[in-house]
């Protein structure tokens, strides 16, 4: 079983929650719920965001990496914000140019959205990575 199904059931449990509880809180159906535990399926990151946001732990102890609840570096609203305002020039530059090709085809809907999905994880990483090997005597001239 892969980290992320082990650490649903366990916020799950520990919770006391029943699939079905779960299942209704995201809007979906059980079975389907019952398959990320399974790791048949994984969710997507917006399912991801709601659970960790449900069981008070960040989306990267959820998918396990990182081991501590307590220690998962959630960002700060200062983050957010910053991340929200680089989402949306990213949106923008896609909505705005119709040049953009993908395999020399116009860019569907699906896969703007599938492209900016990436590049939220990645900013979000790379700005969760940064603030661990930011000297903590600089920490606080940041936020």
């Amino acid at each position: 079983m892969s980290i992320l199904a082990e650490r649903l059931r366990e916020l799950r449990k520990k919770n006391k929650m029943t699939q079905k509880d779960v299942a209704t809180f995201l809007g979906i159906s059980e079975s389907g719920y019952g398959y990320y535990e399974q790791g048949r399926n994984e969710p997507s990151l917006e399912t991801l965001r709601k659970l960790a946001a449900k069981y008070g732990v960040s989306v990267s102890y959820i998918t396990g990496e990182v081991s501590d609840k307590q220690n998962s570096q959630t960002p700060s609203t200062k983050d957010e914000k910053d991340i929200a305002k680089r989402m949306e020039r990213i949106r923008q530059d896609l909505s705005e140019d119709d040049g953009y090709m993908l395999m020399g085809e116009p860019i569907s809907e699906e896969a703007k959205e599938s492209i900016m999905d990436a590049m939220e994880y990645a900013i979000r990483q790379a700005t969760r990575i940064n603030k661990k090997y930011i000297p903590k005597k600089y920490r606080d001239k940041q936020d």
